[in-house]
C-alpha cells in the first residue's frame, strides 16, 4: 500500500519558517539537508504523532512568489479559541476577523497565513 509522507513548500527563508512553525505550531525538525541533488536547503518538519511531514525547500536563486490562496494545510487542535489566543499573544493575525461568531456553531475553524503567504487552517477537533 502507498503511504503520503510529505509535501514540499518553497520559502524564501529556510530558518525564518522553521522558526515560524516550530514557535507557533509545534512542528519539530526531523532532518534536515544543506545540499540536495537540485542544490536546494531541505528541513522535514513534523507535527509530533504524526508521520506526514512538511519538507521546507530553500534555494537562494529561486524567485518565490505564493499566489493568494494556492493552497493550504489543515491542523487540528483540541480548543481552537485557546490556540489562537496564545498565537495572538505572539503577534499573529487570526483571520477572518469574525472568526469567534462565524463559526461559533458547527465545525470551528481559523486560518494564518507563514511568512511566504501560505495559508493555514486551524481546524477545532474535540475527538
Amino acid at each position: 500500500m502507498a503511504k503520503l509522507l510529505h509535501t514540499r513548500f518553497r520559502v524564501s527563508d529556510l530558518e525564518r519558517s522553521i522558526r515560524w512553525y516550530c514557535d507557533n505550531l509545534g512542528f519539530q525538525v526531523t532532518r534536515r539537508t544543506d545540499r540536495s541533488p537540485a542544490g536546494n536547503q531541505l528541513a522535514f518538519l513534523e507535527l509530533p504523532g504524526n508521520d506526514h511531514a512538511i519538507e521546507l525547500c530553500y534555494s537562494p536563486d529561486y524567485d518565490l512568489k505564493v499566489p493568494e490562496d494556492l493552497m493550504h494545510i489543515a491542523i487540528s487542535v483540541p480548543d481552537l479559541a485557546a490556540f489562537c489566543e496564545e498565537l495572538e499573544k505572539k503577534g499573529l493575525e487570526i483571520w477572518p476577523d469574525n472568526w469567534r461568531e462565524a463559526f461559533a456553531q458547527g465545525n470551528k475553524m481559523a486560518f494564518l497565513t507563514d511568512p511566504d503567504g501560505y495559508e493555514v487552517e486551524l481546524l477545532e477537533d474535540k475527538y
